[in-house]
């Protein structure tokens, strides 16, 4: 099948399942609350045809996981073979943040900020269209492979090249919603990040000496700090690390505004650290073989509701449950250690939720995602992530200068010599 073809047999299925999203009365009726909900019920018809897309690949419709494509293909059952290979890969489209290399006759060359991988991608509609894209220009935009080619779908927003920062922040607020962003369609990535991951695992058991400790917000900053210091190999002396856990004393849950924030201000409000929270409360640090560090809110009292007896004298105890498990970014490995550990895990939950589910259902009714595929935690993908980098300023910029070489070379605590204002380990040291 040739490139046109391709376009043609994209295009038509794609026509097929919006007019599908716009005519099926369930879908209708939810996607006019979605309107509603972010306040785009009285938009343009062209905004409202921009959302409808996003909208078809992004919505899931009920807690039983359906979405528009899985209504489309129950309610047309004669699909060729053809469409529903054309399906399963739209359903496996990317929408994430590229930067414009190259502006080819009839396709772009994008580089993905997230997952840091270069793709050649042909657009559904002609070059012509897209003519106030140019070298530089930075895209929200969704693309998805189909028989070995890259397709553009649609571009939600388009930054100019002095933008950079803008669209770095919108790459790790894509990297915050789902980590495996950073991984997925780069295998090299991938192995990269388990080699990282590896390393790390052995330096937190040598630094700690179990695999999970206990401290307070008010510390959990420093400690996290210094176990990176200690990965780099800067600090030596684990015992000191070890000084700097706290032990809480006070156990209890209560909601942390900070953690309510928006990814627009996300960043903003994370740069403070735990410490910065006004809120005092227990932290979990813990290192899960194969997928990361995990940095648990409220970790000890989580453990105290599952050990106690007098569990309802604990503030917040069922609050603290439901947090627990309707926060996505928590792993079903997390999940698996609770109740691994504690006997009463179940019951506890099932009381939360006046149901009688087995831990099975537990897993799938709020963990499923991660019981689908391989999903690293937040904390480690983040650190592997370069556009998490370069926003933070930990690695220096590849096109700038090389500074004079002092008499002396800088210590690597010392202010770099370049001017940036950075100590010399996290700027140009860093080679």
């Amino acid at each position: 099948m040739s490139v046109i073809e391709k376009v043609s047999s994209i295009s038509n299925e794609l026509a097929n399942i919006l007019d599908f999203a716009a005519k099926n009365e369930t879908i209708k009726t939810d996607f006019e609350n979605y309107l509603k909900t972010i306040g785009a019920y009285n938009a343009p018809e062209s905004k409202v045809h921009s959302l409808l897309v996003s909208y078809v690949f992004e919505r899931i419709l009920n807690k039983e996981g359906d979405t528009v494509f899985s209504l489309y293909e129950k309610e047309n059952k004669n699909l060729d073979s053809h469409q529903k290979t054309l399906i399963k890969a739209l359903k496996s489209s990317m929408n994430t943040v590229f930067e414009v290399k190259n502006v080819l006759k009839n396709a772009f060359e994008l580089y993905n900020l997230v997952n840091e991988k270069d793709y050649t991608v042909i657009p559904l509609v002609k070059m012509s269209h897209l003519r106030g894209i140019y070298k530089g220009t930075y895209l929200l935009a969704r693309i998805f492979c189909f028989e070995n080619e890259y397709f553009l779908l649609e571009i939600t927003e388009t930054m100019s090249s002095l933008k950079k920062d803008e669209m770095l922040k919108l790459a790790v607020a894509k990297i915050i919603e789902e980590p495996e962003r950073v991984y997925a369609d780069n295998k090299a990535k991938m192995k990269d990040i388990e080699k990282e991951l590896k390393h790390f695992s052995v330096k937190f058991k040598e630094c700690f000496e179990t695999d999970e400790i206990l401290t307070i917000n008010d510390a959990a900053d420093n400690v996290i700090a210094a176990f990176n210091d200690f990965c780099l190999d800067e600090i030596q002396d684990a015992q000191k690390i070890r000084e700097l856990v706290a032990a809480p004393q006070n156990f209890g849950y209560t909601p942390v505004s900070e953690f309510n924030s928006s990814y627009n201000n996300y960043l903003e409000k994370s740069l403070g650290g735990f410490s910065s929270h006004s809120t005092k409360y227990d932290v979990g640090i813990i290192f899960e073989e194969g997928l990361g560090l995990y940095i648990v809110p409220f970790w000890g009292t989580l453990c105290k509701i599952f050990e106690s007896e007098n569990y309802k004298e604990i503030q917040g105890w069922d609050a603290c449950i439901k947090q627990f498990l309707e926060n996505d970014k928590m792993s079903s490995a997390l999940v698996d250690r609770l109740n691994n550990r504690f006997p009463e895990f179940v019951n506890r939950v099932n009381e939360v939720y006046d149901a009688q589910m087995t831990y099975e259902e537990i897993l799938s009714r709020f963990k499923q995602h991660f019981l689908d595929k391989k999903i690293f935690s937040p904390t480690s993908v983040l650190y592997s992530s370069k556009a998490f980098s370069d926003l933070m300023g930990f690695i220096p910029d590849p096109n700038k200068k090389e500074p004079p070489q002092p008499a002396v070379k800088p210590g690597r605590n010392d202010l770099c010599p370049c001017g940036s204002g950075k100590k010399y380990k996290k700027c140009c040291g860093m080679v």
